[in-house]
């Protein structure tokens, strides 16, 4: 099963971009053994300002995918439970899970409508930059889960 994250905006070339980019890589690596990944960072840079257009973008990018939507009023997991999701979906079928971020304002209501399911890194808003990083490292700590590496620990 292909992994996404679909963000709207460019990170840069700073700490936080180098971080995903690196664990991306790692989940890549560690995944092509379980049937996970490649996970790809698709950047979305709208032409137009709103939600609507940055929807429109995300919706695109996901078309045919199972969609989930980063949103702080989303479900938050364990990081075991995560892992578990992700493979429930590899095993019942799915070819390719997206997770999407938002811009500035936050995901369009279409684009919550449109998900399978939510996600939430907890209560608080984080930078973009930062959620994306999170994001990566929590695909990459899902995979070694499933893979019985030592990187997780209870």
């Amino acid at each position: 099963m292909r992994l996404s994250v679909v963000a709207i905006g460019k990170p840069g070339r700073g700490p936080e971009a180098e971080l995903a980019d690196d664990y991306a890589r790692r989940a890549t690596l560690a995944g092509k053994a379980l049937g996970l990944g490649p996970l790809e960072l698709i950047d979305l840079d709208p032409k137009k300002p709103g939600k609507a257009p940055e929807a429109e973008l995300i919706l695109a990018a996901a078309e045919g995918a199972h969609l989930i939507a980063c949103d702080e009023r989303g479900r938050t997991y364990a990081s075991r439970a995560f892992a578990d999701q992700i493979a429930q979906l590899r095993d019942r079928g799915e070819r390719r899970l997206v997770f999407a971020i938002g811009g500035a304002d936050g995901l369009d209501e279409s684009v919550r409508r449109a998900a399978a399911s939510t996600l939430a890194f907890g209560p608080q808003t984080w930078p973009h930059a930062l959620a994306r990083a999170m994001l990566a490292e929590q695909l990459y700590r899902a995979v070694t889960i499933l893979a019985g590496s030592p990187y997780h620990r209870d």
